[in-house]
């Protein structure tokens, strides 16, 4: 990889899947360079998929095929900016749709076990409004939803 800090994903055999996934679903995304172990390894065996560079909305990552021990959780996650209500629903259902799990205030688990915030800027701007009333009703509304509606978030900020 070109970069010089690149994100090390950790899944069980599953790397290049879901870097697949990722590269269909998420634009500026794309699968690179596929290595394959030269040598067993206590995850695998000699010409397994060990490594897969992958870049993810122009994020560099790699994702390791390193075996059971380690899994995914909230600690990190992708972010992602969407521009409207049409972005956030077909992120949020590609993600979930595809054996993922719902959570919270726009949280949700592909179905590898990573995090991902799919984040409308309009929910941003809300709860940064300087109004900090209309702040706090946006924020409100946001706690009780799971995939964000911006209708509802402009509803509420407005009051």
């Amino acid at each position: 990889m070109v970069s010089k800090n690149t994100i090390c994903l950790w899944y069980d055999g599953t790397a290049l899947d879901a870097a697949k996934f990722y590269a269909e679903t998420f634009p500026d995304s794309m699968v690179g360079a596929v290595h394959r172990a030269p040598g067993d390894y206590p995850a695998g065996k000699q010409g397994d998929v060990l490594t897969v560079e992958f870049t993810v909305m122009g994020i560099p990552c790699l994702g390791l095929n390193g075996g059971p021990a380690f899994k995914h959780n909230e600690a990190f996650s992708f972010q992602v900016a969407t521009d409207n209500q049409a972005e956030t629903d077909r992120l949020w259902n590609a993600i979930v749709g595809n054996g993922g799990q719902e959570s919270a205030c726009g949280w949700c688990k592909d179905k590898w076990g990573l995090s991902w915030q799919i984040t409308p800027r309009a929910l941003t701007a809300a709860i940064a409004d300087p109004d900090r009333a209309a702040a706090k009703r946006a924020f409100e509304a946001m706690m009780g939803m799971g995939k964000i509606d911006i209708a509802a978030i402009e509803a509420a900020r407005r009051g």
